[in-house]
């Protein structure tokens, strides 16, 4: 018993604003008993089913404890000790499940969060889908541009409410400041400068370690899903976002890992939320590189005299991986450069260079030049919740309302695919030559080789589904 308050009270330590607002454990009320349409009213709790209880999801139950409505009824980790433990951590009547399925069937739920690794969400959130669950699913939301477009589909067929976890496009300052850009405040856009970020690494065979205790005989086939089957390890179970086959590059200052929200900050002002760059281009060879020589006291770069947007995170940046700088070109002419280092500019924003003046783009923090345009009382200020409050406070609204999501499926979708594009066109290795991207098809047009990059064989019981 004492384990068990133990771990509850450390589990709720994780939301400062939970703990200051004195905000208690959710009392869980069926929304299909107290609605009679099948989905939750305006006033009712959403149930919600958490897939997958690693550290992220333990982060958005406690930001998420802080939302009206927010209601987490099951639990579910193919690991049993891992769901059995979350479960008991959130308390109350939450119950755990080593298979989604199954909770989906049982529980009478809403919707799902899906929080597991990169290399399982897609053939998680088709079937979710299918089942009639409305989805918020971690980003990056898929492990290839294939699988992210069927996906889509999938929640268009379906018709379910989605959201996907870039939680920026929820941060007002950071949807202001978009707004600033996409609408001409600055005139037209240049260029943007964003982060050269470090790509995935290849797994080394090791040999095999013995299995933690308390799972099932077939838990690491569950878990390594789609991907090769290796023997168990722990670099693969606990670090499974350093190397290719399970994500793009899903580490602090990595290509799917940050590079996720740095470039889907770029698609909202840009206003290119539903297509993509035209062209993509290598501009030096692929190698194992530092992020930054991380000086003290670096400026931004290009906003001689403000303030760096990304400081905060500089020193998260500071890792060794493959790295090389790649640009892009959109219809609108405007040239969308990876170039910055991991000790200055914002980390998981971007830079946009204009005919009037610049805009640096961070998480929750802006600059301008002129700085005037940025002082305006329209400003909305920096986040005064948990940053993670607003995107799932829209979600659940959106589940209500039946309204598109601030972080859609098809916004996720874009985002995405600016990570896999650098990956392939890094993978390809031909520095200076100009790839031609058609955004509609979302196919090359001069290289079957790098088309041949668009999806990945999947192992056998593990193939998305058909979607009926």
């Amino acid at each position: 018993m004492e384990s068990t308050r133990t771990n509850r009270r450390n589990f709720l330590r994780t939301s400062a604003a939970a703990a200051a607002a004195g905000v208690s454990l959710p009392y869980l009320v069926p929304s299909r008993v107290l609605g009679g349409t099948g989905k939750p009213g305006a006033n009712e709790n959403v149930r919600i089913g958490l897939i997958g209880c690693g550290g992220r999801a333990q982060q958005v139950a406690a930001e998420g404890n802080t939302v009206s409505g927010f209601r987490i009824a099951a639990v579910c980790d193919c690991f049993q000790p891992r769901a059995e433990n979350f479960a008991k951590a959130l308390g109350g009547n939450v119950k755990s499940y080593v298979d989604f399925r199954k909770m989906i069937e049982r529980e009478k739920l809403d919707a799902v969060m899906i929080e597991t690794t990169t290399h399982a969400r897609a053939w998680i959130a088709v079937q979710a889908m299918q089942a009639g669950m409305d989805a918020d699913i971690e980003k990056p939301m898929c492990l290839t541009i294939a699988e992210g477009r069927q996906m889509v589909r999938a929640a268009r067929k379906y018709k379910r409410v989605t959201q996907v976890g870039t939680q920026q496009r929820s941060m007002p300052i950071n949807n202001w400041a978009s707004d600033l850009v996409k609408n001409g405040a600055l005139g037209k856009v240049l260029r943007v400068i964003a982060p050269n970020f470090v790509g995935p690494e290849k797994w080394t065979p090791l040999p095999g370690q013995p299995m933690p205790k308390g799972g099932s005989d077939n838990w690491w086939d569950i878990w390594t899903n789609q991907a090769p089957m290796r023997p168990y390890h722990q670099l693969i179970h606990y670090g499974w976002d350093r190397w290719v086959d399970y994500d793009g590059g899903g580490r602090g200052f990595g290509v799917t890992g940050w590079g996720t929200h740095s470039y889907d900050q770029v698609n909202r002002a840009l206003g290119t939320d539903a297509t993509g760059p035209t062209e993509i281009w290598l501009e030096e060879p692929v190698a194992v590189r530092e992020t930054g020589k991380f000086a003290p006291q670096l400026r931004s770069v290009g906003l001689i005299g403000e303030e760096d947007t990304g400081k905060q995170f500089h020193s998260m940046a500071k890792i060794t991986g493959p790295r090389a700088k790649v640009s892009m070109r959109f219809a609108s002419g405007a040239e969308l450069q990876l170039h910055l280092d991991g000790d200055r500019g914002p980390g998981l924003g971007a830079i946009f260079v204009c005919e009037n003046g610049k805009m640096e783009i961070g998480r929750n923090k802006i600059a301008s030049n002129p700085r005037e345009l940025i002082k305006s009382p329209e400003n909305p200020g920096q986040n005064k919740r948990p940053e993670t409050a607003y995107h799932i406070e829209n979600w659940l609204d959106c589940i209500k309302s039946r309204k598109t999501c601030n972080a859609d499926i098809e916004i996720g979708q874009r985002g995405s695919t600016l990570c896999y594009l650098v990956n392939i066109v890094r993978d390809l290795g031909r520095v200076g030559e100009k790839l031609h991207w058609d955004p509609v098809a979302e196919r090359f047009t001069n290289c079957d080789e790098a088309n041949g990059m668009l999806s990945r064989p999947r192992r056998k019981g593990y193939e998305l589904p058909e979607l009926a």
